[in-house]
């Protein structure tokens, strides 16, 4: 059993330079990797800066760190101008970037039904569908033509391609039979949280793991990055640095491979003790 490496997700609501300080600290501190979400606003909170351009920000002022999106919403960008994006900052960080894909928030305070009306559950989970199928094409080969129920593209030239081949790794967050299916099919890695209903946490991933499983068999494959992200529960993974290695040693039992952890924000449900948060990078980060 190897222990799952730690990321922290970051807060866009600062303006550069201190952001770029920010990113710069996850970097000395030891993160393995560094994300942020891709929304408009986040439950009403702003300011909310662009992702992907505070990516490319983050990877001009960081040279380890890995950085990435979790996770990209199709609720406001179109797989075309997502994938250039993708592609330009792949090469700007060095290959560094991993992308993180969702069905997208169903919150209005996020950024729900902004571009339009709002969309049924089944209408979401196909545009995901094809939305990642699409972004797969064009990030992978050299010219893109694609006819979908939702998403075109039209003699799309993507060369020079990503630094890392055969494209930027995609990590795909979906817990329902349809979204693993399109994790199976597209995904380097899987992302989830451990909130749910009718369970404990450790109990909801555990299930959730057993049926991704079952769909990557279907597919002749298996997901080598796992990701679980923290913090939408009562789990205490900031309480102190003893707390965390316990519930990241069972975690790593079911097969989790990374962990990423709030950069702790006052105020917040995400509130925590910084000095915690800087002794669990110190402890289980990348060696300094």
């Amino acid at each position: 059993m190897t222990a799952p490496r730690i990321g922290a997700v970051m807060w866009p609501m600062q303006s550069w330079p201190e952001a770029g300080e920010l990113w710069r600290r996850a970097e000395d501190l030891g993160f393995r990797h560094a994300w942020v979400y891709d929304h408009i606003a986040w439950r009403g909170t702003t300011p909310w800066y662009d992702a992907y351009t505070t990516l490319a920000a983050a990877a001009a002022v960081t040279s380890r760190v890995r950085i990435g999106t979790l996770v990209t919403s199709p609720n406001f960008r179109h797989p075309v101008p997502t994938a250039h994006a993708i592609k330009t900052i792949d090469h700007v960080s060095g290959g560094r970037l991993t992308v993180g894909i969702g069905a997208g928030g169903t919150r209005r305070a996020s950024d729900a039904g902004i571009i339009g009306p709002d969309w049924s559950p089944d209408e979401r989970a196909s545009r995901f569908a094809e939305w990642v199928e699409l972004l797969d094409r064009l990030l992978t080969g050299p010219e893109t033509t694609f006819d979908g129920e939702f998403y075109t593209a039209r003699e799309v030239v993507q060369e020079p391609g990503c630094v890392q081949r055969p494209r930027v790794p995609l990590v795909i967050a979906g817990n329902g039979p349809r979204g693993m299916r399109v994790a199976a099919r597209h995904g380097t890695g899987w992302v989830t949280s451990a909130h749910g209903a009718g369970d404990e946490p450790y109990g909801i991933v555990r299930s959730r793991l057993d049926a991704l499983r079952a769909a990557c068999d279907a597919e002749g494959r298996r997901l080598d990055d796992l990701v679980l992200l923290t913090g939408f529960n009562e789990e205490p993974w900031l309480e102190s640095a003893g707390a965390f290695a316990d519930l990241a040693g069972r975690y790593a039992e079911l097969g989790i491979t990374e962990i990423a952890l709030h950069w702790p924000r006052p105020g917040s449900p995400f509130e925590a003790d910084m000095k915690v948060f800087e002794a669990i990078a110190a402890e289980h980060g990348e060696p300094r």
